[in-house]
């Protein structure tokens, strides 16, 4: 059950960035039509011209709103939310409110993304604004049309009042009236008194959640278009090859088969990155999505791979194991002494990690339709960032960006993987179209989907700490071997100089060494926290143990004093870490789960972890029964897990809210048991569900999940719910058994059969 907690903090204010304005006129057919625009970010950007911001707001005359929900739906609740707080402050019954998907054009609307958990933060103050700011025209109007003064007047659920006289009007009857009323200022509208709230913090069922339920067409795999042909695209196993030679006219012979096209690769020699180009391969168009993926299977190619051929998981592991006896290359933070600490501890504690890389394994394959006719270009994408999209798609064919119009779609899980660097499905499927002559729906198989990812990259992390003689931590060091080269980590690979403890011990060196890498990598849901949290908070827990304390209690005696200047950022550098913050939830989450004062059944234990991770505090106690020795994903029974978070004071949509900390522990569990992507001969092994095994229904525990309530604007909650998951639960197998996880995932365990 979802539960609101209440914690007295001072309320933080929190300026505007950019100023605000709308634009008001006469809907079509009469009522109100409401458009908002924000100003440029800076001083330096004051020459460009305003873009329209947020949502076009529509009150019609029979009272019903419809508001345009700008930011792509990815199964984050953002279509549902963003509109709630509009409507809100605009003072209508939610039941009144319709919801549509915007069109994709950041000339009106701006920055179109769903990504890194900012969709609240960036929209909630201006949101809220702009709904004030129509609810004023809207009394505005209705005191023209009763002739009373406006601070007469109330409102409530879409009608204006007169108390004194008894009238009232709706709004739907003083729409088009208030169309012509002057915009006011958003800097001086009068927001509701949070108190007041019917909408805002009200439970709140998904907008798209009847059609989902009854199979409607929402989703990029759905969409179907007149003359549609559909496409399969085999590319080379390794990133960056291209085709050598290969059997087009036996394969162009098979039945319903329309077109094969080679495609020529566009990636420069060692790009990593799928929006630097196009993949090469071979494109089969047919008359149906099966005809398409029967006639692959008679596909003969060979490839030119590129020397990205001679990398492997195993190669990787033991250059790790090499560069960590070396000095680390490059010198990510310093602070204090930390060579003169460690001479000088009662305890060193040196320990080694390592996680794999990731598939992101969303339940809708990649896929877009594209139609290029005379010269424009039209696509239909799941994407995460529409303008991205275009701009691949854009410098695949040679066109301009102004020539393309893209189309949202809902999409069916995204978790990076359809972000900035995962929108190669909209240039393939423009290039085919275009040289099919027809509009082409190009829809990847599980397979593809698997072995052709923007990854987690792995990583490998080399921890020497010294505890003093009253068991506080007082040096701490890590050498973090990761990938990329000349100095550049590879895409989403970097570790930054504030992940904690960085500014809680005294003496502290973060370093890193690289090694080259061929295979694409990306965001995945909690970008680098999700691997980090692992780490570090297993490490952390390691240390509590060593100092003879109780894990709780060592780490509120570490988070009571910074140590080292604060450098202004945490793991994502958006927000500044504040340590209260996270003593609330870490206390919090030890009662609700009942740390140390619960007899737990045999073989069972609990686990603690919390981190900072998208300007989100989240802690987790995780309850883990092991029926074993050896700990394996057979064996390993996650009984339960208690979350707490603090995302700010207000949470839009409980319901959605919890659903997104549901979501974000159980991708964790599925991460620490069983899921890793290996490479060989520069390519990937794995292929589908049976060798990268996503979590089962019967080893998804209840997750019980509250949120602190602090006075600070709200935040996104898509992540950092994800990245204590882990770490929690290896912590609570140590407790168990006494044997320490450090390599993911767990079937790489003794005596784990994968």
């Amino acid at each position: 059950m979802n539960q609101i907690m209440n914690h007295q903090s001072p309320m933080t204010s929190r300026v505007t960035s950019r100023r605000v304005f709308l634009k008001a006129s006469a809907a079509a057919g009469g009522g109100l039509l409401l458009n908002f625009k924000l100003a440029p970010l800076s001083a330096a950007a004051a020459n460009t011209p305003e873009t329209a911001y947020g949502a076009f707001i529509r009150v019609a005359p029979d009272g019903i709103v419809t508001i345009a929900a700008k930011n792509p739906e990815i199964g984050q609740g953002i279509k549902t939310s963003l509109p709630m707080i509009i409507a809100e402050e605009l003072d209508v019954d939610w039941k009144n409110v319709r919801v549509e998907t915007a069109s994709v054009s950041e000339e009106k609307f701006g920055l179109q993304s769903a990504g890194g958990s900012t969709s609240i933060p960036r929209n909630w103050d201006n949101m809220r604004r702009v709904g004030a700011a129509g609810r004023q025209m809207l009394v505005e109007a209705a005191a023209k049309t009763l002739r009373v003064p406006a601070s007469e007047l109330t409102t409530a659920s879409g009608v204006v009042t007169h108390a004194a006289s008894g009238r009232s009007l709706t709004y739907g009857e003083i729409a088009s009236k208030a169309a012509v009323v002057p915009v006011p200022d958003l800097k001086t509208v009068v927001l509701k008194d949070p108190k007041t709230f019917k909408i805002i913090g009200t439970a709140t069922k998904d907008v798209d959640g009847p059609a989902i339920v009854t199979g409607k067409p929402l989703y990029g795999i759905d969409v179907s278009v007149p003359g549609m042909l559909y496409a399969t695209y085999e590319k080379s196993p390794v990133f960056a090859g291209t085709v050598a030679r290969a059997n087009v006219d036996e394969v162009k012979a098979m039945p319903g088969v329309r077109h094969v096209i080679v495609v020529p690769g566009t990636l420069a020699p060692g790009a990593t990155r799928l929006n630097s180009g196009l993949s090469g391969g071979v494109a089969i168009v047919a008359d149906s999505w099966w005809q398409a993926v029967t006639a692959r299977r008679k596909l003969r190619i060979e490839w030119n791979t590129p020397a990205s051929v001679s990398q492997s998981s195993e190669g990787f592991a033991a250059r790790a194991a090499e560069l960590a006896k070396q000095k680390p290359e490059m010198s990510i933070r310093r602070d204090g002494d930390v060579d003169a600490a460690f001479k000088g501890a009662a305890k060193i504690v040196e320990a080694s990690y390592s996680y794999p890389f990731l598939a992101h394994a969303c339940m809708e394959p990649q896929n877009a339709t594209a139609h290029f006719k005379d010269g424009k270009l039209e696509i239909w994408s799941p994407t995460q960032n529409p303008g991205a999209g275009r701009g691949i798609a854009a410098k695949a064919l040679g066109v301009a960006e102004k020539d393309i119009t893209m189309h949202m779609v809902r999409a069916g899980g995204g978790f990076g993987r359809r972000g900035a660097n995962g929108n190669e499905m909209c240039a393939e499927a423009a290039w085919i179209a275009r040289e099919a002559g027809a509009p082409v729906k190009l829809v990847w198989t599980r397979e593809d989907d698997i072995r052709r990812d923007t990854y987690r990259p792995g990583g490998f992390h080399n921890f020497k700490a010294g505890l003093d003689a009253q068991g506080k931590l007082i040096a701490l060091s890590d050498h973090f071997v990761s990938y990329g080269s000349n100095g550049n980590f590879a895409n989403n690979a970097a570790m930054g100089g504030n992940i904690f403890p960085a500014e809680f011990v005294p003496n502290l060196d973060f370093g890193a060494s690289l090694m080259p890498l061929g295979t694409p990598t990306g965001s995945l849901r909690a970008p680098g926290s999700n691997a980090l949290a692992f780490v570090f908070q297993s490490f952390l827990d390691e240390l509590a143990h060593a100092s003879g304390r109780d894990p709780l209690e060592f780490h509120l005696d570490l988070l009571k004093e910074r140590r080292a200047k604060a450098a202004g950022g945490g793991d994502d550098g958006r927000a500044a870490f504040n340590p209260e913050r996270m003593t609330g939830v870490l206390k919090l989450v030890a009662e609700k789960a009942g740390w140390g004062k619960r007899t737990l059944p045999a073989n069972t234990a609990l686990g603690l972890a919390y981190y900072f991770s998208h300007s989100g505090y989240v802690a987790h106690v995780a309850e883990v029964m092991v029926n074993g020795p050896n700990p394996t994903p057979r064996n390993v029974k996650v009984n339960k897990i208690w979350v707490v978070a603090d995302v700010g004071g207000h949470i839009v949509n409980p319901s959605g809210a919890e659903n997104q900390v549901q979501g974000a522990v159980l991708d964790g569990i599925g991460q620490i048991m069983g899921q890793a992507i290996t490479i060989a001969r520069g390519a990937t092994v794995e292929s589908n569900f049976d060798a990268f095994p996503l979590l089962r229904i019967n080893q998804a525990p209840p997750v019980e999940v509250h949120f602190l309530r602090t006075g600070n604007n709200p935040t996104g909650l898509g992540e950092p719910a994800l990245p204590p998951t882990l770490p929690a639960i290896a912590n609570a197998i140590f407790a168990v058994t006494g044997k320490r996880l450090r390599d993911l995932p767990l079937s790489k365990s003794p005596g784990a059969s994968v």
